[in-house]
């Protein structure tokens, strides 16, 4: 899929000579005039892997429009290039999502960076949910039983405690820990830990004490 990015600027000169640079530099690029030309293409089901925005407009303005966005879950990065940011503003952007706040004039190297950097970490980030996606469907197969053993194994529970207070055999644990470990993808015990902290069943805190226990 190529890489769409949606500029939304007010200044017809500005947002074209933008759009020129970012079209030879590769990048495929749809420039409007108001964030509610943005907001229809979205309604259109437009691909948008990154969006340019100004904070003052006509109509809805940047962080309006910024805010508008994060109700509709919208993941593509934003960029702001502002002629009238100052630091609170700048904050309250970073703060809200945005990848970076950049102030009028920017140079070309300035920009392609900022665009660069923030494709990249959407990328990133994009990858770490599909892998967050896959474990909660790796565990949603786990039974009953097993999703027991698999929360008392990362908080440090031996085996013979488990089926102690489970009402089993200690071989019997061992067996459900083998599945669960089929079943999951992990090879180890840290990487059962590491698994549970990222899915937030275990606090980072508990995931660093836990020990190997057989």
């Amino acid at each position: 899929m190529p890489t769409m990015i949606h500029i939304v600027d007010d200044d017809a000169s500005f947002r074209k000579g933008i759009g020129r640079l970012l079209r030879l530099s590769g990048y495929e690029v749809e420039e409007h005039a108001s964030a509610v030309g943005l907001l229809a293409r979205i309604a259109a089901g437009a691909d948008i892997s990154c969006v340019l925005l100004d904070v003052k407009m006509p109509g809805l303005s940047g962080p309006e429009l910024q805010d508008r966005l994060v109700q509709q879950n919208m993941t593509a990065p934003i960029v702001y290039l502002t002629g009238h940011g100052d630091i609170p503003m700048s904050v309250r952007a970073i703060k809200a999502g945005a990848e970076d706040f950049l102030t009028k004039p920017v140079s070309q190297e300035t920009l392609l960076s900022a665009v660069r950097r923030a494709l990249e970490r959407h990328e990133l980030e994009l990858h770490r949910l599909d892998r967050l996606s896959a474990w909660q469907t790796r565990l949603g197969s786990l039974t009953p039983r097993e999703r027991q053993v698999f929360e008392m194994v990362v908080r440090g529970k031996i085996s013979k405690q488990i089926g102690h207070e489970l009402g089993t055999t200690e071989r019997t644990i061992k067996a459900h820990r083998h599945r669960i470990m089929e079943k999951l993808g992990v090879r180890s015990l840290v990487e059962l830990v590491s698994m549970a902290e990222r899915l937030g069943i275990l606090p980072a805190q508990a995931a660093n004490d836990t020990g190997a226990g057989t």
